[in-house]
Order: structure tokens, then sequence, then C-alpha cells
């Protein structure tokens, strides 16, 4: 093979191995992985027995050793080479301009580093590895034989500074990026959690202020008005409790969470648990699917189930019929992009001539209407057995 063929080759061979490098410098996540890699392939690409990545550490004004191939064990990681511009590394980082130095022993303008001494080095190449934060460090190929590196070797080697700098400031980015949304959810959780305390605090004063309600008929109805206020409070103070708590970015299930989510089931399990400590003579059944939504849909979810059940407490087992209390259920299912929600129990049921559409003489059923509305969900109450029962479509989004 002539001269010609012989380099056009390893041009080629240089372009594959460039190409090869990038690929993995648009996937890869780890500096030192990188700088190592790239300090492999770039002295397989030269031919050279030595190549390193060398980092400029600012304060002290000197260039680290990051990663290399060919040196002595104790070399990567902690041997330093001058940032000056008496040093070849030196000056490509301090001008900008690569360097070529083929006779080390006979340069006038430069002296030779003790590292390079100590490996018999006698010829360098090194350029710079920048960014749009500055100089990152610099890019050397090393080589204790005779011969020549020229400019095609310049090009090869400043593709790789090339892609290193766009790696390097891609990861810092994003390591910028990962930072800012840790913060910002550690205050998104940090703000529920207090959100959710004054929402107990006034649920608090709810119940104090219903404690304190004058006896006689209108006496028993502020209670009544204070207690479901209570309930409804701490309905909304339980999806921040969720927010909270499940602020780690798993759900119960063990699926990933998005920031502001709420793990339904979990939520309307909590939910019913309360309701059931303050109805003892009943027994709630709650039985949920699986799924996280947005905190701005969980709460009227929550609030309707909440609304449901309490009347259903109040009204489905009188006192006088079922002394003993009966069941009450709640149940969730998916079905075609909407969230199926029932409320049922087994209790005298709805009056022959209830309409929902026009049930809105109470707070609570007005309240149920106005929250289906909000959620653009159908309600309506089946009759297909004993009981009452509730049944609301909630359509989710995409």
């Amino acid at each position: 093979m002539d001269a010609c063929s012989a380099d056009l080759s390893l041009r080629l061979r240089q372009q594959a191995i460039l190409s090869e490098f990038g690929v993995e410098a648009l996937r890869g996540d780890d500096v030192d992985g990188l700088l190592q890699r790239a300090a492999e392939l770039c002295a397989e690409g030269m031919g050279a027995q030595f190549c390193k990545a060398l980092e400029y550490l600012r304060g002290e004004d000197t260039l680290l050793v990051r990663a290399g191939v060919g040196w002595a064990p104790d070399v990567i990681g902690r041997a330093r080479v001058g940032a000056d511009l008496a040093s070849p590394a030196g000056f490509a980082l301090k001008t900008g301009r690569p360097v070529i130095s083929n006779h080390l022993a006979e340069e006038t303008r430069f002296r030779t580093p003790q590292l390079m001494a100590e490996h018999g080095i006698r010829r360098a190449i090194n350029v710079l590895i920048e960014n749009r934060d500055g100089a990152f460090g610099v890019l050397e190929v090393d080589d204790t034989r005779e011969g020549m590196f020229g400019e095609a070797d310049i090009a090869f080697m400043q593709g790789f500074a090339n892609l290193l700098g766009g790696a390097i400031e891609r990861q810092r980015t994003e390591g910028l990026l990962r930072a800012a949304l840790a913060r910002q959810d550690l205050l998104a959780r940090e703000m529920s959690h207090r959100v959710k305390n004054s929402l107990a605090i006034v649920a608090s004063l709810l119940a104090l202020q219903a404690r304190s309600a004058e006896a006689g008929p209108d006496g028993e109805a502020v209670r009544a008005a204070l207690i479901d206020a209570r309930s409804r409070v701490e309905a909304i103070a339980g999806v921040h409790d969720q927010l909270w708590r499940q602020g780690d970015g798993q759900s119960d299930h063990g699926h990933d969470a998005a920031p502001g989510e709420i793990d339904l089931a979990s939520f309307l399990q909590t939910l019913t648990a309360n309701l059931q400590s303050g109805a003892p003579r009943h027994r709630l059944v709650c039985t949920v699917a699986p799924l996280r939504i947005a905190a701005d849909l969980a709460i009227p979810i929550g609030l309707l189930v909440n609304e449901l059940v309490t009347n259903a407490i109040k009204y489905a087992y009188p006192v006088a019929d079922c002394p003993a209390g009966g069941e009450i259920r709640v149940r969730t299912v998916l079905a075609e992009g909407r969230l199926i929600l029932d409320v049922a129990d087994d209790g005298v049921g709805l009056p022959e001539d209830f309409d929902i559409a026009r049930a809105t003489r109470s707070l609570g059923m007005r309240v149920i209407v106005n929250l289906s509305r909000q959620l653009g969900a159908t309600l309506a109450t089946p009759r297909s057995g004993p009981g009452a029962h509730f049944h609301l479509a909630v359509p989710l989004p995409g």
C-alpha cells in the first residue's frame, strides 16, 4: 500500500472512530467514563501509545489528569501538569490554539513536564476542550517513538474535544435542571404540608365551634352544619397530606409518581377510614382501582366521596329501623378513559320521586351536583337493588 492509500485508510478509520464516540457522547451520563473512552479511542485512532484528558483546576491554575491510557497506575486522578504558557497543555489551554510538538527534547517554546519526561515522551499534540462555560481542559496525545503529528491529526482530536465539551455541558445543564426540579418539588411538598396543617387548624376550630353551639333546634342545626363543614375541610386536608407523604416520587403501589399527583387508592382509603372512625355502627368498604391523578382532580373526587358517604351514614340506616347499622361501599374502576365511582348501601334507599337534577334542597346534594359538573362527570342513581346507589363517570385527562 502506498503512502497516499495508507493515509486515506487512516483518515477513514479515524472518521469511523469519531462517529462511534459521537453516539456514546450523546447517550453517556458519566463524565469520567466519557473522558476515559475518548482517551482510549483517540489513542487508537492516532496509533499512539499515550493519551490523556486534563481538567483545568481554576483555583490552583493546574491541569489534573482526569483520564488516560498508557500511563502508570498512579497517574490518573492524581498527576498534575502546569497550566502556564511554558507547558504545551497550558499553552493550548490559555491561548485556545492547538499545539504540536514533534521534538520535545529540542523544543524551545516549552519545557517538558515532569510527567512526560518520566514516561519518555518525545512528541505531543494538544487541543482545547471547551463549551459555553469556558475551558474545561485539554485533550493530549503523546508518544515515545519518532514520528510526526500533523494538521489532520489536529482535526481528528478537535472532533473528540468538541464532542466532549458538548457532552460535559449537557450533563452539567441536566444536573442543574434536576437540582432545580428537586428544589421545586421540595418547596411544593413543604407548601402542601403547611396548607394541610392550616386546614387541620380550621377543622379543629369548626369542631370547637360545633361543641359550643347553643342547645335547642337552632343550635342543633348550627352544630350539624359546622360538623359537615369540618368534614369537608378534612377531606381537602387529606389531599394535601397525601401530596406531602407521597412526595418521595413513589406511590404506595410502587409506580413512578409525577410531582403534584395523588395515589387515589391510598387517598380514598384514608378518607373512608377517617369517616369510619366517626361511624362505629356502620362498616365502610373501600375498593379502589390503582390510579394516580392530579391533586386538582383528587380534591373534588374526595369531596364527592365525603358527601356521599356522610349522607349514607346519616340517612341510610336509621337507628330505629337498623340499630346495628349497615354496610356502605365505595368502589372505583377504570373504563374507557373514565373513572367509574360508585357509592352504595343497603339501607332505606332514596325516595320514589327522587330526581338528582332537582335534588338541591340540601347543601350536601348541592355540593354533590356542583362537584359533578366541575368534573364534567355524569351522575346517576341506579335502582338495581336495595338501598341508595350513586354512580359517577368521571372523564380522565388524555
